[in-house]
C-alpha cells in the first residue's frame, strides 16, 4: 500500500536549546529509519506552510498573534517557563507541522495530485498535542493533529472524525479542544499519573467523545493491548468515524528515557494495524498520521518503522 510522507528541512530548525529533548536530531532519526530499502514505495513531499485561517480551526486569535510576535529573530523565547521554547527556526517549523497535517488531509480525502493514496505520515516537529487553543506547553506550539481533524470536519463537511494517540503523555490540548465538540472524537492511552495530569477515563466530553485510558508505570503489552482491545476500539468502531487521525507518539516505548511503560516495537505495528481495521471498515481506509513525541533515538526510529510498515500492509 502507497504511504505519502510529509516532511520538511525548516522542521530542523526549530530548535529548543542545547540538551533539549525535542531536539532536531528526532527528526533525523525518523529521516534514517524511513530512508532504507525496506522503504523504498514511500512517497515524499515538502511540508507546505500552513494557514492562519487553519490555526484558527483550534487555536485563538489573540494567542496565534502572540506565537507570531513573540518567534525570535535571535536567541531564545519561552512559552511556558523552558519547556516550550521557541528559536528564531520556530515559527516556520510550526507552520510548515500545521500544513503537512492539513495537505495529508486533502490527500486521503482525494484532492490533489496525490488522489487516491489512503495513508499519509507526517514526518515533522516539534509536537503538537500538548498545545491547548490558548497555551502553548509541553513542547508544543500548535496542535496540528486537532487542526488537521478540525480541518476535515470544515472543509470537506465530515460529521464525524477521530484522534487516536498513543504518545505516553496525554494529549491535554486535543482533550480541551474537542471536548465540547461531539463531532470531534478523541482517544489517548497515556501513562498516570503522569504530565500533564489529565487524562482520567471520567473525563469523556459532552457527548462520551472522549475516551482515556490512563495506564500504571511499568505497563507492558498484555495490558495496553487488553485495554486497547475492550475500551478504545468498541468505542471508536461506534463512533464510525469519517477519517482517523494518529497522534503518534513513540515516548511509549521500553528505551524512551523520560517515560515508564514498556511497549516495544510490536506494540506500535499492533495498534496501527487495529486503527487500520477500523479505517476500512468506517472510512475507506482514510488515515493521517503525526509524529508525536519519542526521545529515545534507538525507539523512536525502530517504532516509526513499525508504524510505518503497518501503514503499508507490511
Amino acid at each position: 500500500m502507497t504511504v505519502l510522507v510529509y516532511t520538511h528541512a525548516a522542521c530542523l530548525e526549530h530548535r529548543p536549546g542545547p540538551n533539549h529533548p525535542e531536539s532536531p536530531e528526532r527528526l533525523l532519526a525518523v529521516w534514517n529509519a524511513l530512508r532504507t530499502p525496506e522503504f523504498a514505495d514511500l512517497q515524499w513531499r515538502e511540508a507546505p506552510i500552513g494557514t492562519r485561517e487553519q490555526v484558527e480551526l483550534i487555536h485563538d486569535p489573540d494567542f496565534y498573534d502572540d506565537i507570531a510576535q513573540l518567534a525570535p529573530k535571535q536567541g531564545y523565547v519561552p512559552l511556558d517557563g523552558g519547556d516550550t521554547v521557541m528559536s528564531p527556526g520556530s515559527w516556520e517549523a510550526v507552520m510548515r507541522c500545521v500544513g503537512a497535517a492539513c495537505a495529508g488531509v486533502d490527500v486521503v480525502m482525494g484532492n490533489g495530485q496525490d488522489s487516491g493514496i489512503s495513508k499519509v505520515f507526517c514526518a515533522t516537529r516539534p509536537c503538537g498535542h500538548h498545545a491547548e487553543p490558548g497555551r502553548a506547553m509541553g513542547f508544543c506550539i500548535f496542535n496540528q493533529a486537532a487542526i488537521a481533524a478540525a480541518y476535515a470536519s470544515e472543509r470537506y463537511q465530515l460529521q464525524r472524525v477521530a484522534v487516536v494517540d498513543f504518545d505516553v503523555h496525554h494529549g491535554n490540548g486535543t482533550q480541551s479542544a474537542f471536548y465540547n465538540r461531539p463531532e470531534l472524537f478523541y482517544a489517548s492511552s497515556h501513562q498516570a499519573p503522569f504530565y500533564p495530569g489529565t487524562g482520567a477515563q471520567s473525563e469523556t466530553g459532552v457527548s462520551d467523545n472522549i475516551v482515556n485510558l490512563p495506564l500504571p508505570r511499568g505497563c507492558d503489552s498484555a495490558l495496553f493491548r487488553s485495554r486497547v482491545e475492550t475500551e478504545m476500539l468498541p468505542a471508536l468502531r461506534s463512533f464510525n468515524p469519517g477519517l482517523i487521525i494518529i497522534s503518534a507518539g513513540f515516548d511509549a516505548h521500553r528505551l524512551d528515557p523520560l517515560a515508564g511503560l514498556n511497549f516495544d516495537d510490536d506494540d506500535f505495528h499492533w495498534i496501527t494495524d487495529e486503527l487500520v481495521k477500523v479505517a476500512d471498515a468506517c472510512c475507506n481506509g482514510r488515515m493521517v498520521s503525526v509524529l508525536e513525541g519519542g526521545y529515545s533515538m534507538e525507539g523512536l526510529a525502530s517504532g516509526t518503522a513499525a508504524h510505518i510498515r503497518s501503514l503499508m500492509g507490511a
